[in-house]
């Protein structure tokens, strides 16, 4: 992943270009992208714990993305496909956390997409390759690099696009193409179907090869997909959304694998409605 680069804004200035979590300061320091935080360090102390958590945090999530490929060599699929999980969770972890704390900065934001190229790019390819898509010696490598560079392809549009105030998905909610996480789990939802039932035709190479393709394209697709933070029930329906989150978090404990698989779908599930809605607020504007 390339360096932190600048952009010029109206007035000839230099403006720094944000990451996918940072929302630093135009003003800030741009000499050490480790010490563009206010107030986090000086020649004495050095860098605070508290600039250092989020990208700690970011750095477990990489880790728990190598790691799955360490499993993935064992053909320990079960715990390949929870380190995985485990990376989403810690990349939904670090950009709170660096909002909460105020430790936004281009070094954090710069790791996280690296991070994430790893975690649900690099790794899921190479698990799905070592657990199916080798008996297809061409073909099924070549669906495994292309999930891959099709995921660093988004992480690199979604950096480009930072900056770009015309960007009517964003505007109206949504977001362009699969997030990273979501296309990760996504890839990897044959396999977790298959821990739980067994059933050979999820392993077969070409139906993966496929399905890894399908999956692909949607990361680097311009449709309009869900905001999870853009979502807003209605206030009648609050009390049955927070019972549903903690119905899924149960059964993510108790059935592990059926859950992750209905969760799968039922994203899947939604896009036509995405779709739908986006054209709704797209025709509302025209």
């Amino acid at each position: 992943m390339s360096g932190p680069s600048h952009s010029t804004d109206g007035a000839g200035t230099s403006a720094p270009r944000v990451g996918p979590k940072a929302a630093e300061d135009e003003n800030a320091d741009l000499a050490d992208p480790l010490l563009d935080i206010p107030d986090v360090a000086d020649e004495r102390t050095g860098l605070s714990l508290r600039a250092m958590l989020p990208n700690a945090v970011t750095a477990a999530a990489l880790c728990s993305g190598l790691t799955a490929i360490r499993f993935a060599v064992d053909e320990n699929w079960s715990f390949a496909v929870l380190a995985i999980l485990l990376a989403g969770i810690l990349d939904g972890m670090d950009g709170r956390i660096a909002r909460m704390l105020n430790a936004q900065s281009r070094f954090g934001a710069e790791l996280d997409s690296l991070a994430d190229c790893v975690s649900f790019g690099i790794a899921p390819a190479l698990v799905l390759f070592m657990w199916s898509l080798k008996s297809l010696p061409s073909f099924g490598w070549f669906a495994a690099l292309g999930f891959a560079i099709c995921m660093a392809l988004r992480l690199a549009r979604f950096n480009a696009m930072i900056d770009v105030e015309d960007q009517p998905h964003k505007s109206a909610g949504f977001l362009t193409g699969v997030p990273a996480p979501v296309g990760g789990g996504l890839a990897l939802a044959p396999l977790i179907l298959w821990i739980e039932i067994r059933e050979p035709f999820l392993r077969d190479p070409i139906f993966l090869a496929l399905w890894v393709s399908v999956i692909a394209a949607l990361l680097i697709s311009n449709m309009a997909t869900l905001s999870w933070t853009a979502i807003r029930p209605q206030r009648d329906v609050r009390i049955w959304v927070i019972a549903l989150v903690g119905l899924l978090f149960a059964g993510v404990l108790l059935e592990t694998w059926w859950t992750l698989t209905a969760i799968s779908a039922g994203y899947l599930a939604l896009m036509p409605y995405a779709l739908f809605k986006y054209g709704k607020i797209k025709r509302d504007r025209a």
